[in-house]
């Protein structure tokens, strides 16, 4: 077994996997984000609570931010406090187990790829909607991290040239659009205005403007509320309008989407679906790639995670940059025959 770590921008979530990437157990603590030292405690403990019951032999960790390809240090993180943060290292101090650093969205997408939606498939590419926007690439069974481990940040293509802010540096990307942070600003906005919708949606939302988040509102449109149900169509709108971008680039067989956001099911991913096929290039003459939901939903991070680490304990990769711990070497046939022989004699001393 191994415990896998997801770290967004507002949780950290942990657990206990095994081989078919089943979670055994699992816990989950708000995220300290601005301090880096709070966050790599909660890791530890998380994990320590974990291993009093559970015997493991490795942990992985998925973090929401760039990480280099050694899979250790983490350049930055738009959403918490990372700098070139050697996250492994500080880890790998403490926990004293095998430990490996991925990015979250990565880390999603390897669940997806080995036991979820996107299983099987040639090219999967794997969407995670949180606080931002999440993605991982997976081609011919190979997760696709680039040239300095930092593929996929798809969430932060310009998709509205001066538009909102975004915690990258820049303006107008597509995350701005197609997140929980987007669902949670127009929400919060059209409460604000007292505009048309906006008394029935304080009432189905049932906290002040200031509380509102993801969750408030997805629960409002499964309940029925007509606003809240625009507000995520809106969303799932602008999703589409950016897959259609990311399809043209990459051909996928199949769009896995996950995270928080994608609770809200065909409410999100109708109105993205309608937007991706109206606006593909090519359309008509192509094949569509499939739009899936995430098979693990919240629980996708931690069991890639654990799954990756638990990999590069039986595959460690031929590289010597790819930060992984140093092969095991091989006993020769004649150490085991020794080892069986001293077992053996072990056995007619013990009788």
């Amino acid at each position: 077994m191994s415990v896998g770590v997801d770290i967004g921008g507002t949780k950290v979530a942990a657990g206990v996997v095994d081989e078919a990437g089943r979670v055994l157990e699992r816990s989950q603590v708000p995220t300290p984000s601005h301090d880096p030292k709070a966050v790599e405690d909660a890791i530890v403990d998380a994990v320590e609570r974990l291993r009093e019951r559970h015997r493991v032999e490795a942990v992985g960790i998925g973090a929401a931010g760039w990480v280099d390809n050694t899979q250790s240090v983490v350049r930055f993180s738009p959403h918490l406090a990372w700098r070139d943060e050697p996250l492994r290292a500080a880890l790998a101090q403490r926990i004293n187990l095998p430990t490996i650093v991925d990015n979250d969205a990565n880390a999603a997408a390897w669940a997806e790829y080995r036991f979820g939606a996107g299983a099987g498939s040639s090219v999967m590419v794997c969407l995670t909607l949180g606080t931002g926007i999440g993605g991982g690439l997976v081609i011919n069974g190979e997760l696709f991290r680039g040239t300095y481990g930092m593929a996929g940040e798809w969430g932060h293509m310009t998709k509205v040239p001066g538009g909102h802010w975004c915690e990258c540096g820049n303006r107008g990307c597509w995350e701005q659009y197609a997140s929980g942070n987007a669902l949670v600003r127009e929400a919060r906005a059209l409460l604000a205005s007292d505009g048309p919708g906006a008394d029935t949606l304080r009432t189905s939302l049932g906290v002040v403007p200031e509380a509102v988040s993801g969750p408030h509102v997805t629960a409002a449109a499964m309940a029925g509320d007509p606003v809240a149900v625009a507000l995520l169509a809106d969303v799932g709108t602008w999703l589409g309008l950016g897959i259609a971008d990311v399809v043209a680039g990459l051909d996928p067989e199949v769009v896995v989407i996950g995270g928080g956001v994608s609770a809200a099911g065909e409410l999100l991913v109708g109105p993205a679906r309608e937007a991706f096929q109206a606006t593909l290039s090519g359309r008509g003459f192509r094949a569509y790639a499939r739009l899936e939901l995430a098979r693990f939903r919240n629980d996708a991070g931690l069991v890639g995670a654990a799954d990756l680490a638990r990999r590069a304990l039986q595959e460690p990769p031929n590289s010597a940059r790819s930060g992984f711990w140093p092969r095991r070497k091989r006993r020769s046939k004649r150490a085991e025959r020794r080892g069986g022989e001293l077992r053996a004699r072990r056995r007619e001393l013990s009788a």
